[in-house]
């Protein structure tokens, strides 16, 4: 986490950011407990320049005010921290305010991912909104409090479990793999050069929005009842993501392309949902102009896919996935994690 301290004027003024991530292997298998029943199990994950924003301002009364630029700039006014519970649309960033009893502050939040775009948007706008806060309120709170903070309330927003795996690159930024075992969840970064990795990727937006927490509810419940089918994807998926790591730590380019093949070939087995016709349009498109590999960022059905190929095919892979209807991306991997600005 980086903290500038600017200057001191009447009131207080907090900007806090945090970038999104491209999840390259073993999404999903970081919500408790799936992470348990597949020892070794791992996602690996690189944060992007596309980041989530708050602004956060104190008032001379008690009020406090939410605005979310993104999905038509909503707004929520109230007397008192305690009616942020329920009953409003801006349930992530209520329930934030909530929890850490705000009150005489404002907060204006916005994006630069498309809404439902897969890319952890709105855990990184967590993130943003926590380290904000917690800043806002001495800053007394370790980095393990406010993942365990943003992961309890984004499940109380969203009515289902959550992983742990996105607030760690929009707090530590970079290529990362995330760890997960019976004693804990352990970030450890990946020793590869950030543009060298860019240059291998495109990403592209589908212009269809998902809901994650449906795919990852619904495959989270059929492991835990049983499903063979859904128990060996993910056992494929986590042997996956430790040759895929080994890749990345070689630098070998093409075998991490294999793994991003193989990667979604189990993804795609895990529910029906996760791909659709438009998808496979997309990611058959860039194959056949020689991209290596591609996947769905996320839980899938739609949001941000990206493609891994010879940088020298990336011209080609890019024309034709505008070709096949997806918006592309611009995008640098971010070094940085959560930057706070303190005025």
């Amino acid at each position: 986490m980086q903290v500038n301290i600017i200057a001191y004027d009447f009131g207080v003024h907090i900007n806090a950011s945090a970038p999104t991530r491209i999840d390259l292997a073993g999404g999903t298998l970081d919500i408790w407990p799936l992470y348990l029943f597949h020892e070794g199990a791992q996602t690996l994950n690189a944060a992007i320049s596309l980041r989530a924003s708050c602004d956060l301002r104190t008032r001379t009364d008690r009020r406090v005010v939410i605005e979310s630029e993104d999905g038509g700039g909503q707004r929520v006014e109230v007397d008192h921290w305690s009616e942020l519970r329920d009953g409003h649309d801006l349930r992530l960033l209520g329930r934030l305010l909530l929890f850490f009893r705000a009150e005489g502050v404002e907060i204006h939040t916005r994006s630069d991912s498309p809404v439902g775009a897969g890319i952890a948007g709105s855990s990184a706008l967590n993130i943003a909104v926590c380290g904000a806060l917690n800043a806002w309120s001495g800053g007394h709170r370790t980095v393990d409090e406010i993942f365990q903070i943003a992961m309890n309330v984004e499940a109380q927003a969203i009515d289902v479990p959550t992983g742990v795996q996105d607030y760690r690159p929009a707090y530590y930024g970079g290529v990362s793999a995330v760890e997960l075992g019976v004693n804990g969840v352990r970030r450890v970064p990946i020793n590869v050069e950030p543009a060298e990795l860019q240059a291998h990727i495109v990403l592209a937006y589908t212009n269809a929005s998902r809901n994650s927490g449906i795919n990852n509810w619904d495959v989270t419940k059929r492991h835990i009842d049983g499903d063979a089918q859904v128990r060996r994807s993910f056992a494929r998926i986590r042997d996956i993501a430790a040759a895929m790591r080994t890749a990345l730590e070689r630098r070998d380019w093409t075998e991490v392309g294999r793994q991003i093949a193989a990667e979604w070939d189990n993804r795609k087995q895990l529910a029906p949902g996760v791909t659709t016709p438009e998808i496979d349009a997309m990611l058959d498109a860039a194959t056949k102009v020689g991209a290596m590999g591609g996947k769905v960022c996320g839980a899938g059905g739609g949001g941000c896919l990206f493609v891994f190929g010879d940088p020298a095919s990336m011209p080609a892979v890019r024309q034709a996935l505008a070709a096949a209807g997806a918006r592309l991306l611009e995008f640098a991997i971010d070094p940085r994690g959560l930057v706070i600005d303190t005025f």
